[in-house]
């Protein structure tokens, strides 16, 4: 788990780790591009650190884990249980699991190499970049992807699949999540949804008009969802949607 975790800080630190321990804290005071050009990748390393959660969910499967879980909460009519923590946390776990190849890709080529000093920063950057372009095009939609690659083409940018650019590309992978997300949510609800419509039907036909269906409901859903295995249903399903 360590190597992982570590290729991936690698990708959002981008240049930071090589570059800190290169800078000269005696020149800091001489007025030279060296030195401005160390403070900048100081800069920018801080910067993307301080987004670290925003990239997480940008190029990992990290959203459509997170929409599944919170859609079965909701489905179920549970409004804190399991509780935010719990969810983000599994959703968290899971994303490693499923990019784990990636992120040891990632380490093996690009990451360990610039540690020992065998490639540059530049060189680094695209080897690590590479693993995550590779798992968002085998998930992305072509329909995604075209809209956003025919967007940059009306600014003029050639566009090609095969080196297409992060800016185009990881855009179209995040729409492409959202909406597997939901689609996944609604198989989710849907068995629910039926509960709740007999549950409803019943009480209505007994003349209990006062009594919320939802509340009857309740434990029908978690019964069923418990006596189906449905978290080792869905887990099992999400891991195997992702190519």
């Amino acid at each position: 788990m360590k190597k992982p975790l570590f290729a991936f800080l690698a990708l959002l630190a981008l240049t930071g780790a090589a570059a800190a321990q290169q800078i000269d804290l005696g020149g800091i005071g001489q007025a030279n591009g060296e030195t401005v050009g160390y403070i900048i990748q100081m800069f920018g390393l801080i910067s993307v650190l301080s987004v670290a959660p925003g990239l997480l969910i940008m190029v990992t499967s990290f959203t459509r884990f997170v929409i599944a879980f919170s859609i079965l909460r909701a489905g179920i009519g549970l409004q804190s249980t399991p509780a935010n923590l719990i969810l983000i946390s599994l959703s968290l776990f899971m994303t490693f699991y499923v990019m784990a190849p990636t992120f040891d890709q990632a380490w093996n080529t690009g990451v360990r190499p610039l540690m020992d000093n065998q490639i540059s920063q530049t060189e680094a950057l695209e080897k690590i970049s590479d693993p995550f372009r590779t798992f968002m095009l085998r998930n992305v939609r072509d329909k995604d992807f075209d809209l956003f690659a025919d967007l940059a083409r009306e600014r003029g940018q050639q566009v090609s699949r095969e080196t297409v650019d992060l800016r185009i590309l990881v855009p179209a992978f995040i729409i492409s999540e959202i909406r597997r997300g939901f689609e996944i949510g609604f198989l989710i609800v849907l068995p629910f949804l039926v509960i709740d419509l007999i549950v409803a039907t019943i009480t209505m036909a007994m003349g209990m008009m006062m009594l919320p269906p939802t509340v009857v409901s309740l434990p029908f859903k978690i019964l069923f969802f418990v006596l189906i295995d449905g978290w080792n249903l869905l887990i099992g399903s999400l891991v195997r949607s992702f190519n």
